[in-house]
């Protein structure tokens, strides 16, 4: 679908789910300012076509996982297949081909220094048409993941945000307990549906539906359970995104990062290890406004010593799991 097939009614029920992905479509439509119906078929033409997916994702830190930034260079024509190996693997999401079309990037997660070693060390080195790897270990992130690019864009007012938006975590009240069997059988069914009703959630874990709904309030308190919303940046006029790789002083780091992190254009932002010490994706319209946005609030960044600048041009993965695929098993190693 154009990007002239999306209207406002569109653009505010995709913000009002990235505030509260499980919100009852009576709530929004009461904020809306419509029918429960109109919500309905609007929300059942945007996911049925495609264009959005609300999905129920765990953070790293919550869950004891490192997450890792991977850089792979490859052979011209192997950038896609290693794509989609990658992108078929359980512990990745935002898997991208960039500009170059010789290298793929990827976010990873593992429970361990041993796991990381065995897919950044061992197993990608020797995928086959795979010249180098680079992995970067992400220290703290700035923005992304909950707070969601869609919460700068305005499509609803700071009031009707204010009613819609979900409790958010409070860590004081204390950690929601180690995950457990029936946790993961949860996690594994929001991580494809962060709206699938509570029958089917119950019917996974073999809880009642009580018992479904307070341990998904008692994940949504801790902070190990966010729903996000993956859209298509056309509903929202955008038609590029690139990721910038940036070296700044580490005494300048926090501040410039939080001030990444308040560009209206910065969709994910992390300060990382490596030579680029931070690392962001930015979404804009066009070329002339990744231009301008280049121009103006990235050079008024005083600390900035350099930057690479990689537009993406073909995403094979987003934060959820790929759906199952005829293709052939991947030659990289599960």
């Amino acid at each position: 679908m154009k990007s002239d097939a999306y209207d406002d009614l569109d653009r505010a029920l995709v913000h009002a789910l990235q505030l509260d992905g499980r919100a009852p479509f009576s709530r929004i439509a009461e904020v809306l300012g419509v029918s429960d119906q109109t919500v309905a078929r609007r929300y059942t033409r945007l996911r049925t076509t495609g264009a959005i997916r609300v999905l129920g994702l765990t953070d790293p830190m919550a869950v004891g996982e490192v997450a890792w930034m991977v850089r792979v260079q490859c052979l011209p024509d192997a950038a896609v297949p290693v794509a989609e190996a990658l992108a078929r693997r359980t512990d990745t999401s935002w898997v991208h081909v960039l500009s170059d079309g010789t290298e793929v990037v990827a976010t990873t997660r593992a429970a361990s220094g041993q796991d990381s070693d065995a897919l950044l060390l061992r197993k990608l080195p020797h995928t086959p048409r795979v010249t180098g790897v680079s992995a970067h270990c992400v220290l703290h992130q700035f923005f992304g993941g909950a707070q969601g690019l869609v919460n700068k864009s305005g499509a609803l007012s700071p009031g009707q945000a204010a009613r819609l938006a979900a409790p958010g975590a409070d860590h004081r009240g204390g950690s929601a307990g180690p995950l457990t069997d029936g946790d993961r059988k949860l996690l594994a069914v929001l991580a494809r549906d962060g709206r699938a009703p509570l029958a089917e959630l119950a019917g996974a874990t073999g809880w009642s539906q009580s018992t479904v709904r307070r341990r998904l309030a008692a994940l949504r308190a801790d902070g190990t359970l966010y729903f996000d919303v993956d859209q298509r940046q056309r509903i929202f006029g955008y038609d590029i995104t690139a990721v910038l790789w940036l070296s700044v002083p580490p005494s300048d780091l926090a501040a410039t990062g939080q001030a990444l992190a308040d560009h209206p254009e910065v969709a994910f932002a992390c300060a990382t290890t490596g030579p680029s010490n931070l690392m962001a994706t930015v979404v804009c319209e066009g070329v002339s406004a990744l231009y301008t946005y280049l121009t103006t609030r990235i050079a008024a960044l005083p600390a900035v010593r350099h930057m690479e600048t990689s537009p993406i041009i073909r995403r094979i993965k987003g934060p959820g799991p790929l759906p199952p695929t005829p293709r052939d098993p991947s030659r990289l190693p599960s």
